[in-house]
Order: structure tokens, then C-alpha cells, then sequence
């Protein structure tokens, strides 16, 4: 979806506030306990004073219910309950500015992250047993923790029932934000946290590496053997259930995720955003590792497919099967790239060997107009909705290719303007 796809290259540090986390996508809301049979109740009464609010929270009484939620525990935590107007505000905000995925990249891997980064992979002694145990590598669990969090520091301090359930009564995503809010409401009948430390962001991610309820529930673990899964207050808890997350989301052990490569004279472009091929198909066409080191044996017993996310003037990438894990935590490129990049750091890698080119952010009436342009000139975008994503990129590279341009799916100013020119017929 070109939509999805571009907010989510719009991110700015970690998970973007203006998307919904997309963790839910790997892994369910854990078994329910078995639900009592629901019981007639009162309708509830009206309490925030928004009638759209107040008819929604009646109606989700009985589902909560149904799914097994204790009526004394609704009673007591959806009392008083009033929707939060940020929320909807955040969730239904499109930016207006694209940021290139070489700005996003340049600006969460920085030389003081790289150096905590680094501080935490040495002092942190727990770190290689959940390597062993996960087959996760370090580096890869630090990284989601700095971007997620800033290694613990900004969790959001919303409450999560509260943000959920105005979610839920705007209604542009009711279902997911039920499923989320009763899952919230399992954590506090079951006595797993309470509601005040119960916190997180507007979109209801929460702790340390920002899981959903549901995920909290099915894939939280208790890494310090406390007895408790305190993703909050625990480091330890926290980055082995991200470990635990990424395992089974399908990570490869022993696998590469992202890595630079350098491409001959004459590549073909339009290669880039295909299906994955094999390692030894790319060789063969002159891709080789920027850091001229060799391929490791998996990672020669494994596919890649070509990205380019700044076109060709920037750095090229052969991502592996893990790179789409990481965007099974966060469905974006810029996001799995900055995450691969920075744990390459973590380990002691240095910085690219092709730098990122200085790019000019598209505004939603350049992305507009080019896809309106190449859709007049017989080039499908998938729709006209100021949108870049892959179907908008498939249509450059053809539109690129026709006219005998390197083919890289890369929209610039300049680009755009040729497109509109030709699109006018002049």
C-alpha cells in the first residue's frame, strides 16, 4: 500500500507517531482465559460528555465481556473513562514533507548513540546468553532499543487504556483498537501490571522496546527471573522479549540483514525492488561489499534483493531475510535500515563507504503530481494518493527506462517538473 509505505519512510527517531505499531502483524494477542458467560448489564452511563464516545464505550462493554474480561475489572477501569482529543489528532496527521530515508538514517545513528550503544554491548553481561538463546544478535536487540526508546528513556506516559479506547471510538481503526484495549484490560485482570504504570505512546506502545498489549501478552518474557514480565522497569525483561519477538517473527541465525554493496559500471537499476535472488546471481553481476570483506557461508546460501533508497547517486543495499524482520517490527524501510545500520556500528563497523547524497524532501503536492504525470502518461501508480511506495517507484523506473534514464525509481524536484512537462504534452 503506496500510503502505508509512505508514512511509514516519514519516521523522525522511532516508531513514528503517526502510525499505528505494527508489531500485531507477527504475532497474536496470546489464548485468553476461558470467558465467563456474559451477564446483562446496565447501559453504561454517559460520563465525558462526547455522545460518539460515550455510545462507543456502551457498546464495547458486552465484547469485553465476551472475550473474558471480568465485569469488576471494566467497572473499575473504564469508569470516569474520557477520550483524550490528542489522539485522534496524532493518528489522523499526514505529514506534509517526506523526510528522505538518508536524512531519517543520518539522524538516528549518531556518534553519541553509537558510543552508548557500544557502552551498553560491553557492560550489559546478560546480552550473549540471550544471543544463545534466541540466536538474535546483540547488536540487532540494542538497536530496536535505541531507536524504540532512546535505551529506555522516552517510553510515553500516556495511559494506555485511555489512548486505546479514543482510538477505538474515532473508529478509522475500531477492530485493531478493541483487540489492543481488551488485550490492555487482560494485563490488569490478570494482575501483570497495574493501571498507572500501565503507560505508553499515544498509539498504545508500550515499555522500553514498545510492544502492544497483544504482544506484551503472547511474547513478553521475564529475562532477570523475577517472576514478573516488567518490559517497563527491566532492562533485562525488556530486550529479551524483543529477542524473543524477533526469534519468532523468523530471524536467521548467522544470516546478514542489510549490507552495503558497490555496483559496476553500467548496473542495471531497474534490478532494484525485485524479488529476492540468489547471492551468487548478484556476484555474478559485479555486486560486491563495500567493505570488500567476503561474504560469510550463509549469507552465500541465502537470497538478497537490491534497494536504493536515495537512487543512484547514493548508497546501495543488498538486504537479506532479516532485514524483513526488522521491518516486521516497524513495516519501514528507513526504520530496518537504521536499526541495521546502527547495529553494524554497535558491533564496531564503520560508516558507509558511499555517503548520502543531500535530497530535497518532496511535498505532498510534488508526490501528487508526479503520480497524477505518470499516470497520464500510461505508467500505473496504483492510485493518486501523495503516496511514494513501491508501486509509485515501479512506475518511475518504467517511465525512466522508456526514455532511456538510469532507471533508480528515484523522485526528485527536477524529475518531477519533466514528468509534469510531458504529462502536459510539451
Amino acid at each position: 500500500m503506496d500510503r502505508r509505505a509512505f508514512l511509514l519512510l516519514t519516521l523522525a527517531g522511532c516508531a513514528d507517531p503517526q502510525l499505528e505499531p505494527t508489531l500485531t502483524q507477527v504475532v497474536g494477542t496470546g489464548a485468553p482465559p476461558p470467558a465467563p458467560t456474559p451477564v446483562a448489564t446496565e447501559p453504561v452511563p454517559v460520563v465525558s460528555g462526547d455522545p460518539n464516545f460515550d455510545g462507543w464505550l456502551a457498546s464495547f462493554r458486552p465484547k469485553a465481556m465476551a472475550a473474558g474480561i471480568p465485569e469488576a475489572v471494566l467497572d473499575r477501569e473504564l469508569a470516569g473513562l474520557t477520550p483524550n482529543d490528542r489522539v485522534a489528532v496524532l493518528d489522523g496527521k499526514q505529514p506534509e514533507f517526506s523526510k528522505p530515508v538518508g536524512d531519517y538514517v543520518k539522524g538516528v545513528i549518531s556518534d553519541a548513540r553509537i558510543a552508548q550503544g557500544r557502552q551498553f554491548r560491553a557492560e550489559l553481561t546478560y546480552l550473549p546468553g540471550l544471543e544463545a538463546t534466541y540466536g538474535v544478535p546483540r547488536e540487532i536487540v540494542l538497536a530496536i532499543w535505541a531507536m524504540e526508546s532512546g535505551f529506555g528513556k522516552i517510553q510515553g506516559d500516556m495511559d494506555v487504556v485511555r489512548s486505546l479506547a479514543s482510538l477505538a471510538a474515532d473508529g478509522r481503526r475500531r477492530a485493531w483498537a478493541e483487540s489492543e484495549l481488551i488485550s490492555a484490560l487482560r494485563i490488569l485482570a490478570t494482575g501483570q501490571q497495574t493501571r498507572d504504570k500501565l503507560t505508553g505512546s499515544w498509539a498504545g506502545a508500550m515499555g522500553q522496546t514498545q510492544f502492544l498489549p497483544g504482544v506484551y501478552l503472547s511474547t513478553a518474557v521475564d529475562g532477570d527471573g523475577d517472576g514478573r514480565r516488567d518490559i517497563w522497569g527491566s532492562t533485562h525483561d525488556a530486550l529479551a522479549s524483543t529477542a524473543n519477538y524477533m526469534k519468532k517473527a523468523g530471524w536467521r541465525p548467522g544470516e546478514s540483514w542489510s549490507r552495503e554493496v558497490l555496483l559496476p559500471a553500467g548496473f542495471d537499476y531497474s534490478l532494484s525492488e525485485q524479488d529476492r535472488e540468489p547471492l551468487a546471481t548478484w556476484t555474478a553481476r559485479g555486486v560486491k561489499r563495500a567493505d570488500g570483506l567476503p561474504w560469510n557461508s550463509a549469507d552465500r546460501a541465502s537470497s538478497a534483493s537490491l534497494i536504493l533508497p536515495s537512487g543512484a547517486s547514493g548508497p546501495a543495499f543488498l538486504i537479506f531475510p532479516n532485514h524483513g524482520v526488522i521491518m516486521r517490527y516497524n513495516n519501514s524501510t528507513a526504520y530496518a535500515l537504521g536499526v541495521g545500520l546502527m547495529a553494524l556500528r554497535f558491533g564496531g563497523e564503520g560508516p558507509l563507504v558511499t555517503p548520502w547524497p543531500a535530497e530535497t524532501p518532496l511535498s505532498r503536492a510534488d508526490r501528487v503530481l508526479a503520480q497524477e504525470s505518470l499516470t497520464k502518461l500510461g505508467f500505473d501508480t496504483g492510485g493518486v494518493d501523495g503516496a511514494i511506495g513501491p508501486n509509485s517507484r515501479a512506475a518511475v523506473r518504467a517511465w525512466q527506462k522508456s526514455r532511456g534514464l538510469p532507471a533508480d525509481g528515484y523522485l526528485t524536484p527536477q524529475l518531477i517538473g519533466t514528468l509534469s512537462l510531458q504529462a502536459a504534452g510539451l
